[in-house]
């Protein structure tokens, strides 16, 4: 009799444990209604069997009710999300900085004035007002672009250290996933229940999707294995470190491809390693399209507005003069190896010395044909000594520039290039360098003596050419024909040939010029839907690249417009003494002498006139970033780069705006799955509540039947 009443009493006891298990589990699901990442347990109770006999129920263990597969799309759907979300704050910020095209202080606006300011000045050129504001209103162009660069880059540095904080935290949800991983499989395998861990490992495997593009698949034992949409492991049973450089300062030719930026390795820092290409969606993806794509197309119209800008205005500046002209010019032109490197002239180049009243005070014409650089520096310095001083010195500086100075304080010196008739035209000058003792190559035609030497310029950079690169080409882009190209740096090594064979990409082109060991490193730069080819010096010293035929004038390789915005200034003696700003031509007599004089006059609005055309007139535009080839004005080519800053931005945030929609309808739909829901709690309450009282009836019950028994036997 006793025996039946233990089992009965055991037997209800184990309702009444059960379902106080029960009402814990509906407590937390109440509690947690909130709970982000929460859900809901679910309580599966089964019949107790000891020996053949029933004695009683027990919690089989708390499970979730969760769609798997629908997590899955959210995931993916919120990694897209964060790809377009993580931009907008960078978005947001260029447009702050750049402003709108009609705001008074856009570049587009403040070009609008320097192009007024050239207009003022041709109508008055000797005046000291209309010098000073042209001078000024340049001055803020130019350092509004390199204000611009600046922010650009900043940006940059920041989207790199933004990318190195969420390679970190990867690293630490890794490390969390695989540290649950052996959680949950312990858990399954001693059945102590992983439901609480299963939404543990849930909510870090969320945010791993907001960070980068991921796969998850479940195994038997309860463990989770994670790769990469491009099929990189992140979590198995040996997990991947994620390791990461972040940059401490930058300029405009840092670039991933070219190793100014440090890849994303999984594993050791090694190139075979690098999965920044293959990441596709996440903050990371966001991030590296900011740093590699978006801010340096940018940069890239930018260094474009601004090396033409540059070379507009200095080719017409190098015409003229300041009455009545210059005592001492720094050309900008960098030579490398003057005693070999040769120039040829087609055309006149006349090289006049003029008194302050500006008469010819001593006149000579260059020679024409091929002479070295050196010849050519070695010709004016003769002129100038025996006519402009013995303290007149023609040389080149420490980086190859040449310099000129006339000994005689009275004396000014200018030239002036003319056609056979005598009329003002710019001579064509030709550059060569040696290939070897006999051969030349030709490195490219400019026109304009003083132009090519870049003896009166008024916009500077002051950048040595330790980077060349090409136009913007087409990624399939193939070398029509076998030819040799030469690489010579300014170390002083021996130059170095590589050959090109027909039908060479890009890329190979690439190889052949890294094998070569010529001091060169060449890399492929995106730049908008193309690429350039981008030849960067290895110890920061100019260098030239020439060819035996014509593939660099058909990729455009020439001294690289990347960094010129960051660095565009004018002539620091023009800001000191904007009456150095070329007004007029040096004009010639036949009247005067015996032969004809040259002279300048104090009133010539010639250059000014011609300056105010070419900086308010439409120039030819290359493609460059997401701007494609354009016939515009200066100041409509920077209200175009504002307006595509702007297009962009809020393509970013329509994109983000439907994206965004997408995820929160997915979502909706997994938190009905996997959200706890009051009145469904509430009927569980009742429910096990009920059982519960009854198993505590039962005891009590059994206890009287228990004293009952005890009387009777006492």
């Amino acid at each position: 009799m006793s025996g039946d009443l233990t089992l009965a009493l055991r037997t209800a006891q184990s309702g009444l444990l059960t379902n106080q298990l029960a009402l814990n589990a509906v407590a937390n699901n109440v509690s947690n209604v909130n709970t982000e990442g929460y859900s809901r347990k679910i309580v599966n109770l089964e019949h107790r069997v000891l020996a053949g006999t029933g004695a009683g129920v027990q919690l089989s263990e708390l499970t979730r009710r969760v769609d798997e597969h629908l997590m899955r799309n959210v995931r993916a759907e919120t990694s897209g999300l964060r790809a377009i979300d993580v931009q907008q704050p960078f978005h947001d910020r260029i447009q702050f900085l750049f402003g709108t095209p009609a705001d008074n202080a856009s570049l587009s606006h403040n070009l609008t004035r320097l192009s007024e300011a050239f207009e003022t000045l041709a109508t008055t050129p000797e005046g000291g007002l209309e010098q000073r504001e042209l001078v000024r209103q340049a001055d803020a162009v130019a350092r509004q672009l390199r204000d611009m660069t600046a922010s650009v880059q900043d940006l940059r540095l920041e989207a790199d250290l933004r990318i190195g904080e969420a390679v970190a935290e990867i690293n630490s949800l890794i490390d969390t996933i695989a540290n649950l991983n052996d959680k949950v499989v312990r858990g399954a395998a001693t059945r102590q229940g992983t439901a609480d861990l299963e939404d543990q490992r849930d909510l870090a495997l969320d945010r791993l999707a907001e960070l980068i593009d991921t796969r998850v698949f479940k195994r038997g034992d309860g463990d989770v294995v994670v790769f990469t949409t491009g099929g990189q492991v992140l979590v198995d049973n040996v997990s991947t470190t994620l390791t990461h450089f972040t940059a401490a300062n930058i300029d405009a030719t840092a670039t991933h491809a070219g190793g100014g930026f440090s890849g994303i390795f999984a594993g050791a820092a090694e190139p075979a390693n690098d999965i920044t290409a293959s990441i596709r969606q996440g903050e990371l993806k966001g991030l590296i399209e900011l740093r590699d794509s978006i801010l340096p197309n940018l940069q890239s119209t930018l260094d474009t507005l601004a090396a033409d800008l540059r070379d507009t205005v200095n080719a017409v500046h190098n015409r003229g003069l300041a009455f009545p002209g210059l005592q001492d010019m720094q050309g900008t032109r960098i030579f490398t190896e003057p005693d070999e490197h040769r120039i040829t002239i087609d055309g006149t180049v006349n090289v006049v010395l003029l008194d302050a009243n500006g008469n010819q005070h001593a006149a000579t014409t260059l020679p024409s044909g091929s002479q070295t650089i050196e010849a050519v520096r070695a010709t004016l310095e003769t002129f100038l000594q025996a006519n402009g001083g013995a303290g007149s010195e023609v040389a080149f500086d420490a980086d190859g520039r040449m310099t000129v100075s006339v000994g005689d304080p009275g004396l000014f010196l200018a030239f002036r290039d003319e056609a056979a008739d005598g009329s003002l035209q710019d001579a064509t000058i030709t550059y060569e360098i040696a290939r070897n003792a006999t051969d030349f190559d030709i490195a490219g035609t400019v026109q304009g003596f003083s132009n090519f030497f870049g003896l009166n310029d008024f916009f500077v950079d002051n950048l040595i050419d330790n980077v060349h690169e090409s136009r913007v080409l087409s990624p399939s882009f193939q070398a029509a024909a076998g030819q040799t190209l030469t690489v010579r740096n300014a170390g002083g090594a021996a130059p170095e040939t590589i050959s090109i064979t027909v039908g060479d990409s890009l890329q190979s082109i690439a190889e052949k010029i890294n094998a070569a060991d010529a001091g060169v490193t060449a890399t492929l730069i995106p730049d908008g839907s193309g690429v350039r080819l981008r030849l960067l010096s290895d110890d920061s010293l100019s260098f030239t690249i020439t060819s035996g035929g014509e593939l660099l004038s058909q990729i455009g390789m020439q001294p690289a417009d990347v960094r010129v915005a960051g660095a565009l200034s004018v002539r620091s003696d023009i800001r000191a003494q904007p009456s150095l700003v070329s007004r007029g031509a040096l004009q010639f007599d036949p009247a005067k002498g015996v032969a004809g004089e040259y002279f300048a006059s104090i009133g010539d609005d010639a250059v000014a006139r011609n300056l105010a055309a070419a900086v308010g007139g439409a120039q030819s535009f290359g493609r460059a970033g997401s701007l494609g080839a354009a016939t515009v004005s200066f100041s409509q080519y920077a209200a175009t780069i504002i307006a595509d800053a702007s297009s962009q931005a809020d393509t970013n945030r329509s994109a983000a705006e439907v994206r965004g929609s997408l995820v929160d309808s997915l979502k909706a739909k997994s938190d009905t799955v996997r959200g706890v829901n009051l009145d469904e709690e509430m009927s569980d309450l009742i429910l096990f509540e009920h059982a519960y009282a009854a198993a505590a009836r039962l005891i009590s019950v059994v206890q009287s039947m228990f004293d009952a028994l005890d009387r009777a036997v006492s």
